[in-house]
């Protein structure tokens, strides 16, 4: 998809289209419907529930749900990106949120919380903390991705100096800024698309905001693993080493002494 194709919609005002890509996750559909139904009561409009392999439980639509359901079959898989910006051609709400399959939501706060959030000014992405099933904190909130802050992150095991960009699990965008920015970039099938959009974002005058609740994070870490996932990884990395975002971003932001 073009960005300029990324089509205006009428919205459902304060509220959140949530957009979920299943591949392969129809376990996980269920509960976590459920859960959206229980905890964003009054703030989640909408859901679109896109399979990107053909679904193998039951029919989610089935059951009454508290929110405009929407399913999409993939007739052949497609990138995470490329999936979502479909899903927002589609959302009707004022603010688009991104939600991995395999989240649960402790803070019932959560969903109130990060619509608020994103609708307020200057903000580009709204996100909780990521938590593992363990209690521990992920690194969901993560430096820019250049060669030199990889070395120091896997081979010296220094902390990141900067919030630069947010996993793309679980996170909220006006849906204003969304489509001015594009969207997520397609030529990324997997793999700093998050990355990309954080910096895109940031580029456009908006900012990143983390929100005072929590979700849990059952991370697949697939790339290392899964060779197909590995090679997706450093494909995406190629692609955002030679594309000028990354070197834009690092030229024009604010010294890291003056950033919050």
């Amino acid at each position: 998809m073009n960005r300029n194709e990324l089509e205006a919609t009428t919205p459902a005002q304060g509220r959140l289209s949530v957009s979920v890509v299943s591949h392969g996750h129809d376990a996980w559909l269920p509960a976590l419907l459920g859960q959206l139904a229980a905890d964003g009561a009054g703030v989640v409009a909408q859901v679109i529930v896109t399979h990107n392999l053909p679904p193998a439980g039951a029919a989610l639509g089935a059951q009454a749900w508290p929110f405009e359901l929407v399913e999409v079959v993939n007739a052949a898989p497609a990138g995470f990106g490329t999936n979502h910006n479909r899903a927002f051609q589609q959302a009707r709400a004022d603010v688009f949120c991104v939600l991995n399959p395999d989240l649960r939501f402790p803070d019932a706060t959560l969903w109130p919380r990060l619509a608020a959030a994103a609708l307020q000014p200057g903000v580009g992405c709204a996100y909780p903390r990521l938590l593992n099933p363990d209690g521990r904190v992920q690194d969901s909130e993560r430096e820019a991705v250049t060669p030199w802050a990889l070395v120091r992150r896997r081979v010296f095991g220094l902390r990141d100096r900067s919030v630069d960009w947010v996993s793309a699990a679980l996170w909220a965008a006006p849906s204003t800024v969304y489509r001015a920015v594009g969207g997520f970039d397609e030529r990324y099938f997997m793999y700093c698309e998050d990355v990309d959009f954080c910096l895109r974002v940031q580029l456009a005058g908006h900012g990143l905001c983390r929100v005072d609740a929590e979700a849990e994070h059952e991370a697949q870490r697939a790339s290392h693993r899964r060779p197909r996932h590995f090679v997706w990884h450093l494909q995406g990395l190629w692609r955002l080493w030679t594309t000028p975002v990354l070197w834009r971003y690092l030229r024009l932001r604010p010294p890291r002494s003056a950033r919050a």
